[in-house]
């Protein structure tokens, strides 16, 4: 018997993508895969990923990332959700939090009990019943006992890749330094053999990851997957991102300020602030667009505008002959709910559970492809519905976004709330039922009717219920510090690093 040879895997491509790759393969698998990265000084990356989602908690706890040491390293802050700003209608505002609001019933969510208390004339919103909520807007945050705190981070991403990078290098992970010239297909097969660099240089592999980013050189350039356009759901089309020096504290939530042709972010990081204009070109020009977003940042501008111009859809195959896709080159819904980095996650460890152990199964291409079709569609129908649930007709673009068609999975958990109050979470979906109920609330979407098992409670059950779950919330939020006293004992980063 000859000894198994090892899976040969490369990564084309650095960035957050890559080396989260790199990490988690060389992490899980060490010394059973040959792992290769190839990427280039020369080749800038996006870089402006800075929000993140909670289960990216998990995926650093894999990789047994010390939480301390990551965030000083990434400057990161904690992140217990985002604050909409004129979506609904100018001048309101609504927050999506992490978590769970109230205490669910095994027959209903807490929303129903919820509406009937303001059928009953209790006149509390919604919000008083959610701890990161209520600990986001008054800037405080620490971890809890049984995790009842939900959070994310608010981090460089830059510094996350080089983070990463330690680390994947630490567990075996190779780096070469080249930019791609060429990517060698076998004339019989049609698949990847070697990637060919600058210096006549050639690394083959059996397995390619594509984290070249929009450029897709990869599962696009070289195996034409195809793409599918979203833009008729999600029309803004380009971004501008800053950053610059912190004048306040850090809160532990994003901002996403709508405007009249996209919207705006404010992510605060430890020693600086990132900044963003997303926009629809249709509707707003570059050079408008950079001054409306340098007119309204805080502080000094600490880097050069980055002008990213996208378009929203999704790759038809992330996994195509023995080529995967991960992140911007399997495709990109905009940043409005963090899901970049999460998305990239999700590739990642779905692909190392799918690992060929000798030749690739197409049933293992298959279920990769459709299980993370499934993710992009309901994050997609996600973030479509911020655009459409909107009362706002003061512009040509939220007149357009009102109008437009959007999926009948997306309309059909609109008026199922809508009618009933209910919301049912499908296949691992990533958005919970809280974060459904939240957004579809703070946009308008009232229920008519609420689960009749809500009015088993007599008045008085109802009242000390409610009032349970409210005192419950205010207490513990009040026995919180804020945020940055919590950083500053527990992760606090040099100050020097901020450049």
């Amino acid at each position: 018997m000859t000894p198994k040879t090892k899976l040969r895997v490369v990564i084309a491509g650095g960035g957050t993508a890559g080396w989260m790759a790199a990490a988690a393969l060389a992490n899980t698998l060490g010394s059973a895969i040959d792992l290769t990265l190839v990427e280039s000084d020369a080749i800038g990356t996006i870089g402006v990923g800075e929000s993140t989602i909670p289960p990216l908690l998990l995926f650093n706890r894999l990789l047994g990332i010390n939480e301390p040491e990551f965030m000083r390293a990434t400057q990161a802050t904690f992140k217990l959700g985002i604050k909409f700003e004129n979506w609904k209608d100018v001048g309101d505002s609504y927050f999506h939090s992490f978590g769970a609001a109230g205490k669910d019933h095994w027959s209903a969510g807490f929303q129903h009990f919820w509406l009937a208390g303001l059928k009953r004339g209790h006149p509390h919103s919604f919000d008083d019943y959610s701890l990161e909520l209520k600990a986001a807007l008054e800037g405080k945050f620490a971890h809890l006992p049984d995790e009842r705190m939900n959070y994310a981070y608010q981090l460089d991403s830059a510094l996350y890749a080089k983070f990463l990078r330690g680390k994947a290098e630490g567990d075996g992970a190779r780096r070469i330094e080249g930019r791609i010239a060429e990517v060698e297909l076998d004339s019989a097969s049609g698949e990847i053999t070697a990637l060919k660099l600058d210096g006549e240089r050639r690394i083959e592999g059996d397995l390619f990851l594509d984290c070249t980013g929009f450029r897709a050189l990869l599962i696009e350039g070289a195996l034409h997957a195809g793409f599918d356009d979203w833009t008729h759901y999600l029309p803004c089309d380009s971004a501008i991102a800053v950053q610059t020096a912190s004048v306040r504290p850090a809160v532990p939530y994003t901002r996403a300020i709508a405007h009249d042709a996209g919207w705006q972010w404010r992510i605060p990081l430890q020693h600086r602030q990132g900044n963003g204009i997303v926009f629809c070109s249709r509707y707003l020009d570059r050079e408008a667009a950079l001054e409306r977003l340098l007119g309204s940042v805080e502080g000094e501008v600490l880097t050069q505008p980055n002008h990213i111009a996208y378009r929203t859809g999704v790759r038809r195959q992330q996994w195509h002959k023995n080529c995967v896709a991960v992140g911007l080159s399997g495709g990109f819904m905009e940043p409005l709910e963090s899901t970049s980095i999460h998305l990239i996650q999700r590739a990642v460890l779905r692909l190392i559970r799918m690992l060929p152990g000798g030749k690739i199964s197409p049933r293992d291409v298959t279920e990769f492809n459709e299980q993370t079709f499934t993710d992009m569609e309901q994050i997609r129908d996600f973030l479509v519905l911020h655009y459409k649930a909107t009362n706002r007709r003061d512009s040509a673009f939220w007149r357009q976004c009102a109008a437009m068609a959007i999926p009948e999975s997306l309309e059909q958990k609109i008026e199922l709330f809508r009618e009933t109050g209910r919301v049912f979470r499908k296949n691992e979906e990533l958005f919970a039922e809280n974060s459904w109920i939240q957004v579809m609330l703070g946009q308008g979407i009232m229920p008519t009717s609420y689960h009749p098992v809500a009015d088993k409670l007599r008045q008085d059950e109802l009242d000390r219920f409610l009032t349970m779950l409210r005192d419950g919330v205010s207490q513990t939020v009040a026995g919180l510090p804020q945020q940055m006293d919590y950083i500053a004992n527990y992760c606090a980063a040099k100050q020097e690093m901020a450049a």
